[in-house]
């Protein structure tokens, strides 16, 4: 499990078939073989360790749902160690968990602050709601609104410098996953009443 807070920004090494090398010295303080550290938004495995470097797995479900297998030798990531027991929770639940890949439509500066609007699959729109919180590229973020198949985020200044979420442009994919307390409210909901909709969750401040 992961709060969203990004504790650095992080620089592939090295890309294999089914491994990255991540150069970091944050996340590398403490971590051990088999630990879970977060790369962009993505739970992954400790499997080598070395002097400020994790070397992670990469399994073909993850490079089919998430934006990992176009990263290059130079990108950059955000980073984050699973949170610990007794850890203030300074964002949200966060699994790690990538639900689908969404793509940046625009972004603008407004006051001290970059708007960015996101195009999402309907899968995962149908759990976005304005004010309530969505993981983009791992980072824990506040939806400003909705619209039919895209969603806006507000960047304040401190995520602007301590994620890599400023350096995406127009066009560029990002991993997103949503709340996962919506999956089990439409779950249970779903299980009592045969069917909820995505209207019923929005009107209920789900």
């Amino acid at each position: 499990m992961f709060t969203g807070i990004i504790e650095e920004i992080g620089t592939i090494r090295s890309v294999g078939p089914t491994r990255l090398t991540i150069t970091a010295s944050v996340v590398t303080e403490d971590l051990k073989l088999g630990d879970s550290v977060a790369v962009d938004g993505t739970c992954l495995t400790a499997a080598a360790m070395g002097r400020n470097e994790v070397t992670v797995d990469v399994m073909p479900e993850t490079h089919r749902r998430t934006t990992l297998g176009g990263l290059r030798p130079g990108d950059a990531v955000n980073l984050e160690r699973a949170i610990a027991p007794g850890q203030r929770m300074g964002g949200h639940f966060v699994q790690g968990h990538v639900d689908a890949t969404g793509r940046i439509m625009s972004r603008r500066s407004e006051g001290n602050a970059i708007v960015v609007r996101i195009a999402a699959p309907p899968e995962v729109m149908r759990y976005v709601v304005e004010k309530a919180f969505i993981a983009v590229d791992g980072a824990s973020l506040t939806v400003v609104s909705v619209q039919p198949d895209t969603f806006v985020i507000s960047l304040v200044p401190f995520t602007q410098a301590h994620t890599t979420l400023t350096q995406k442009r127009e066009g560029a994919l990002v991993n997103l996953e949503v709340d996962i307390i919506a999956k089990y409210v439409e779950n249970s909901l779903r299980a009592r009443t045969g069917g909820i909709s995505a209207e019923f969750l929005a009107e209920h401040g789900f």
